[in-house]
């Protein structure tokens, strides 16, 4: 697996209209990012767009920043280990990504924003949040939730998860591209949109998958999620088999206040059906700038 911040050659041509540039970006003490922005009008409200795991701030946002910097100022991190983002040693953990974010938002000169996050980006949003208080204006979470494994089955895999990803450390990285061809591959069908996104699947870090897999399965905010008192609106997928409705239910239950927008789609609609998700994320993120007064 390539490691580095050089581009996948463009074997498949994708149409990705409206998705900015992204530079890499040094956050001091923690080491090289990557970053998006889309500027939107003098004033306006920014959002930090937290992509989901596997995925970057390409494949989780590409239709996104267009019709969101029509009102937000927009900027989108790539995670550790996760497309350009920040490569290091050091256990893939998801409070680190929520200081990753703070760190770019320093670099930025971005005093307060609002965290979008998606999947993953969730639990990341939700410890931005409770590390950082101060910096969060209010909360768009979406396809997400306070718990993501329940069941004993669920809870064996997570095992499984943390013992190979142990492994991979040491794993050279011939055999880590077999094992992306053997199990991340096969998901994707054979359209110009499923290669773009392995192609984009290609530049993560698969060690750092791994172990981010595993700190996603075991995240839990279930204890302190109620006390987010900050405007919060929550896009939710009713197709989803990743992170079960009921799941995602569990957030709407816990944050007093919070304003719920429904989407009919599976996970991954925030890519393979924009048309279903754009309006309603749109609407999401309106609806808390408007709770905070900032639009």
């Amino acid at each position: 697996m390539s490691s580095t911040l050089g581009e996948v050659p463009p074997t498949h041509d994708f149409p990705t209209p409206g998705l900015p540039e992204g530079r890499a970006i040094e956050l001091p003490g923690r080491g090289t990012s990557f970053v998006r922005a889309a500027p939107g009008p003098a004033g306006a409200p920014t959002l930090l767009l937290l992509h989901g795991w596997t995925a970057n701030s390409a494949i989780n946002w590409f239709p996104a920043y267009e019709p969101l910097s029509t009102d937000f100022n927009v900027v989108a991190i790539d995670h550790r280990g996760h497309g350009h983002g920040l490569r290091t040693w050091r256990p893939f953990q998801l409070e680190d990504c929520a200081d990753d974010a703070v760190a770019l938002l320093d670099e930025l000169g971005l005093d307060q924003v609002i965290p979008v996050g998606y999947s993953m980006g969730g639990p990341i949003a939700q410890l931005l949040w409770r590390r950082h208080r101060e910096r969060v204006a209010g909360l768009v979470l979406c396809a997400t939730a306070p718990k993501f494994r329940e069941r004993r089955a669920e809870g064996l895999l997570t095992a499984a998860v943390a013992a190979v990803s142990g492994t991979l450390r040491v794993t050279p990285d011939t055999a880590l591209d077999r094992l992306f061809d053997r199990f991340v591959s096969p998901r994707f069908e054979n359209t110009p949109l499923g290669q773009w996104v392995l192609e984009q699947q290609r530049i993560n870090d698969f060690h750092t998958i791994v172990e981010a897999g595993h700190a996603v399965a075991t995240f839990d905010s279930r204890e302190w999620v109620h006390e987010i008192g900050v405007p919060t609106s929550i896009v939710t997928t009713s197709l989803d088999t990743t992170v079960p409705p009921e799941r995602q239910q569990l957030l709407v239950d816990a944050i007093a206040g919070a304003e719920v927008f429904a989407v009919t789609g599976p996970h991954d609609v925030c890519a393979t059906d924009p048309g279903a998700f754009i309006p309603a994320l749109l609407e999401a993120c309106r609806s808390v700038a408007r709770r905070t007064g900032a639009h």
